[in-house]
């Protein structure tokens, strides 16, 4: 049974970190607002991690995984690429040009992971692959470049910086899932001395933290000139919450849903994992209707189902 499923476990992984990030970006929305976002990053960081340590030393009986030099390396520099560099370069942008241009512009992290792959792993895929990738970017493109009549005539300050850091974010994101899928073994170890996911996330969200120190520190600086009061307005509600928010985020995030990610590139082609794992936009949908109870456009449903068709040819074996 296990062996027919096999097939299908990367892609359905990759489906599945979409819906988790779809989840957490409500979590770290609403926690930004109360603690700033790159306070939320770093406070994530530290619980996801203690999160996989605990799980790791359930599961087999220790706290840190037997790696080889090369795997600690190569994790540590995707846990700094993806999680600390890349992420806190999407949060920018959320900031800068919206969450709208900005999921526009991380829709291409396929193509980087696609091109990655192929480059350093030798990943091809097949011609039925690349109809898939393009109808999910183009159905995910159709759903965010749709402009609400609310924010018409809106203007951004800092734009270009924007469009730049939500660009850094697709590279950083598809390249972190690379160096992710090398640190397992993928690549130049046999298959019998590779990570578990899990152990390899764990890896991965701990290097992150780390990425994260210099980051804090210029924040904490830049902020401190500011008065430290500055970080928590008071409209905006209370840190105790935002922490909360913050946990809540972390379990689905970077501890599911980074878990998911690499299970994805684990079982998957690259550019596979790394369009399902892009489809955040189209799920956001429900939570969109239920959550804030927006009206969900016909382009909208027209895009989401683009998305979902091309997703379905990934799920095809080869």
């Amino acid at each position: 049974m296990l062996t027919e499923l096999g097939p299908y476990i990367g892609p359905a992984a990759g489906v599945a970190t979409a819906i988790l990030w779809s989840a957490t970006s409500l979590f770290f929305t609403a926690a930004g607002h109360r603690i700033g976002p790159t306070f939320v990053n770093a406070t994530r960081i530290l619980f996801a991690t203690v999160f996989h340590a605990v799980t790791f030393r359930l599961l087999t009986g220790n706290w840190m995984p037997d790696m080889l030099a090369g795997q600690v390396l190569y994790l540590a520099v995707s846990g700094f690429i993806g999680l600390s560099l890349g992420d806190q370069a999407l949060f920018t942008a959320f900031v800068d040009v919206g969450p709208r241009l900005a999921m526009l512009i991380m829709a291409t992290s396929p193509l980087f992971a696609a091109f990655f792959g192929w480059v350093v792993l030798g990943e091809t895929l097949r011609g039925l692959a690349w109809v898939g990738v393009t109808c999910v970017m183009a159905g995910v493109a159709w759903v965010v470049l749709e402009r609400p009549k609310d924010t018409l005539g809106s203007h951004h300050k800092h734009r270009v910086r924007g469009i730049v850091c939500a660009a850094i974010g697709a590279a950083c994101q598809a390249g972190g899932l690379l160096l992710s899928k090398q640190g397992i073994g993928h690549g130049w170890l046999p298959a019998d001395q590779h990570m578990s996911a899990q152990a390899a996330t764990l890896v991965r969200v701990a290097f992150g933290g780390v990425g994260m120190v210099p980051i804090l520190a210029v924040y904490w600086g830049r902020e401190r000139s500011r008065r430290v009061a500055g970080l928590i307005p008071d409209r905006a509600g209370s840190v105790r919450v935002g922490v909360l928010l913050t946990v809540a985020g972390a379990v689905v995030g970077p501890y599911l849903g980074v878990w998911m990610s690499l299970v994805a590139s684990d079982r998957a082609p690259l550019g596979v994992a790394q369009t399902l794992c892009s489809m955040v936009p189209i799920f956001v949908l429900p939570f969109s209707v239920l959550v804030f109870k927006e009206r969900v456009s016909p382009r909208a449903i027209i895009g989401a189902f683009l998305a979902v068709e091309g997703s379905a040819l990934l799920f095809l074996p080869t």
